[in-house]
């Protein structure tokens, strides 16, 4: 599902071409470029992709001596078709419990020296890990382990909600970027913005939906004017 990021706003990814090229896309960019590439490419696959058709390709990353990034979405499901579980899920597609296969082990056991794992929601995190991991002239494995956000068991936790502090959104419209589906923009004219006590030539403010909002918090972290805090603060 990480594939409908393709496209504004999110724009997550520059090539995509079927179910788990990204590694030998990425490698082949890698070979294409040379040391220009360093730093440059990044492999992103899914969990129950890489099960499926990526481990041969980081094994062909490693034994080539590449130095692409892969990073693996670890979800625990197959999400984009239907949440059927998989073998890192824990359970069989019957639900009944099995093995479940260990990502990082699996990494170093090809050759991957450098596995680290960060929780994807932790924006500041997750940058902090792939500025350092992409600069290695070697190859390297990321894994965004959180749980799908469709999952039943997801869908009922009580969630921390956010939503706009309306004197301290200045309409930057940072927090569109995430295209998170909770976020819309309210347009507004002068009079109106007047009324509202926005700032001056102020066109609109973010409006964080209650009801969609999900309380991952990835949305506090592109305002950098504060304007986005927990309902209860």
């Amino acid at each position: 599902c990480y594939t409908l990021g393709f496209l504004k706003p999110l724009s997550a990814m520059d090539t995509c071409v079927c179910m788990g090229a990204s590694i030998g896309n990425a490698f082949g960019i890698e070979k294409a470029l040379g040391e220009d590439a360093l730093g440059k490419v990044v492999a992103v696959i899914g969990d129950s992709t890489f099960i499926h058709s990526g481990i041969t390709g980081l094994i062909d990353v490693v034994y080539n001596r590449g130095f692409s990034t892969v990073i693996i979405l670890d979800n625990r499901i197959t999400a984009m078709t239907g949440q059927q579980a998989n073998p890192a899920s824990g359970t069989t597609i019957s639900g009944e419990p099995t093995g479940m296969i260990d990502f990082e082990a699996l990494c170093r056991a090809v050759g991957v020296r450098h596995v680290r794992t960060v929780n994807p929601h932790d924006i500041e995190a997750i940058l902090k890990v792939l500025k350092r991991e992409i600069e290695r002239p070697e190859p390297s494995v990321v894994i965004t382990r959180a749980p799908c956000v469709l999952l039943p068991e997801e869908r009922t936790r009580e969630k921390t909600r956010y939503h706009v502090i309306m004197d301290k959104c200045t309409g930057c419209r940072a927090c569109l970027s995430l295209g998170c589906p909770a976020i819309s923009w309210v347009s507004v004219d002068g009079e109106e913005a007047k009324r509202l006590g926005l700032k001056e030539k102020q066109k609109g403010y973010a409006l964080i939906d209650y009801l969609l909002c999900n309380g991952c918090a990835q949305c506090v972290y592109p305002c950098k004017f504060k304007a986005i805090r927990k309902v209860d603060e």
